[in-house]
C-alpha cells in the first residue's frame, strides 16, 4: 500500500493510515474472508477461531520493504557477499556452538550422513548461531505479506495456513510465535511449511521448539538435507577454470538442477579434477565478483540439496565455504585439558 505525503493527498493518508489502525484491517477485507471460510473448510479450523486470530494481526509495511528485492539491485557480488558470512567472529562463535553441543551435532551427522560442519554452518549462516532468530510476529508479517504483498502473496498464503496448522499441532497461540520479517522461525528459520514437514524433537522432551532448543534445531536441519536427498560422503563442490566466456554462460544457463556430465563439460572447455568417466550430474557454478575475476565451480548433488534451504548458488556456496573454514579451524583449535585438582 502506499502512503501520498503530498498535499493533496492528506486527506487520503489519513484514511490510508486510519485504516491500519483499524483492529480489523484484515477481517474486514473481502479476501481474507474468501481465506478464512476456505482454510476453514480444508482444515476444520472453527472459522470463528480464524477471524479471531486475524483481528488480532497488526499490518506491518515494514516486512514489505524488507522482502521486496532492491528497486535497482545492480550486479551482484560474490566478494561482498562472502564476506558478510565468513569472518572471525562467526568462526568463533561457531566453534563456541559446535563445542556447547558436540553430542547432539555428532549424533545427528552420524545418522544422517551429514558432515558435522555442514550442520553448525547452516545455522551460523542463518541466524549466527541462534543470536538473530526475529522478534516480528509471525502471524502478522505473514498475514501483511499474504495480503497486501500480491507478488508473492500465494506463497505467503500457504505459509499463513501452515502457522495455524502448526499452532494447533504444537499446542501454542498462533500469536505466540515469533520470527523473520517473512514468518521464518528458530535458529534455522524454518518456515511454517519446512517445522511442519522436516523438524524433528531432537532433544526428545515432546516438543519441537526451533526456537529455544538448539539440538532440535540441529536434528532438524539434518533432516531437511536428507529428506532432500542428501548423498552420505558425496561432494559438494570443486573448481573447475574455463576460458570461453560463452560457453560458460551457456553452462549456467543450464540451471541450477544437476544435468551437465563429464563430457559435455570438457567439450566446453572446462578444467577440472573431474575423471573424464564420472557419471554423476553436475551443476555448472559462476561466481560473479564485478571488478574481480569470476569463480567457476562444478556443484554436485550435495550443492543442489543446499539450495533446497535457500534458491541461491551465493547461498549454497557460503554454506560449504563457512563450514571448511569451521572444519579447518575446530582441528587447528588446541585440545582443552581437564582443570588441575
Amino acid at each position: 500500500m502506499i502512503l501520498s505525503f503530498a498535499r493533496p493527498g492528506i486527506a487520503l493518508l489519513t484514511l490510508t493510515l486510519s485504516a491500519y489502525c483499524s483492529a480489523a484491517y484484515f477481517t474486514d477485507r473481502a479476501d481474507v474472508q474468501a481465506f478464512i471460510a476456505e482454510v476453514s473448510a480444508r482444515q476444520g479450523i472453527p472459522a470463528a477461531e480464524l477471524r479471531t486470530a486475524l483481528e488480532g494481526a497488526t499490518p506491518l509495511p515494514r516486512v514489505i520493504e524488507l522482502v521486496k528485492p532492491p528497486a535497482d539491485p545492480g550486479v551482484r557480488s560474490w566478494q561482498r557477499y562472502r564476506s558478510r558470512f565468513i569472518d572471525k567472529a562467526r568462526i568463533q562463535g561457531g566453534l563456541s556452538f559446535w563445542r556447547d553441543h558436540q553430542q547432539a551435532i555428532a549424533d545427528a551427522s552420524a545418522r544422517s550422513g551429514v558432515p558435522e560442519e555442514i550442520i553448525v554452518s547452516f545455522i551460523g549462516v542463518e541466524t549466527v548461531y541462534g543470536r538473530n532468530t526475529g522478534n516480528f510476529s509471525a502471524l502478522s508479517a505473514l498475514a501483511t505479506l499474504a495480503f497486501d504483498y500480491p507478488p508473492r502473496a500465494p506463497l505467503f498464503r500457504r505459509e499463513l495456513e501452515e502457522l495455524f496448522l502448526l499452532a494447533r499441532e504444537q499446542g501454542h497461540p498462533v500469536e505466540s510465535y515469533k520470527g523473520s520479517y517473512a514468518g521464518a522461525l528458530g535458529y534455522p528459520q524454518f518456515l511454517p511449511s519446512s517445522i511442519r514437514r522436516y523438524a524433528v524433537d531432537g532433544d526428545r522432551d515432546g516438543d519441537i521448539d526451533l526456537r529455544n532448543s538448539p539440538t532440535d534445531a540441529i536434528y532438524s536441519i539434518a533432516n531437511f538435507l536428507v529428506e532432500h536427498g542428501w548423498v552420505p560422503g558425496g561432494k559438494i563442490v570443486m573448481p573447475a577454470r574455463i576460458a570461453d566466456e560463452a560457453q560458460a554462460a551457456r553452462l549456467v544457463a543450464a540451471g541450477i538442477l544437476p544435468s551437465l556430465d563429464a563430457a559435455s563439460l570438457q567439450a566446453a572447455g572446462v578444467s577440472s579434477m573431474l575423471p573424464a568417466d564420472s557419471n554423476e550430474h553436475i551443476t555448472f557454478v559462476d561466481l560473479v565478483s564485478p571488478g574481480g575475476p569470476t569463480e567457476y565451480w562444478l556443484g554436485f548433488r550435495n550443492f543442489y540439496v543446499i539450495t533446497r534451504y535457500n534458491r541461491s548458488s551465493f547461498y549454497a556456496m557460503v554454506v560449504h565455504d563457512l563450514a571448511q573454514a569451521l572444519r579447518s579451524a575446530k582441528a587447528s583449535a588446541p585440545a582443552r585439558t581437564a582443570n588441575p585438582r
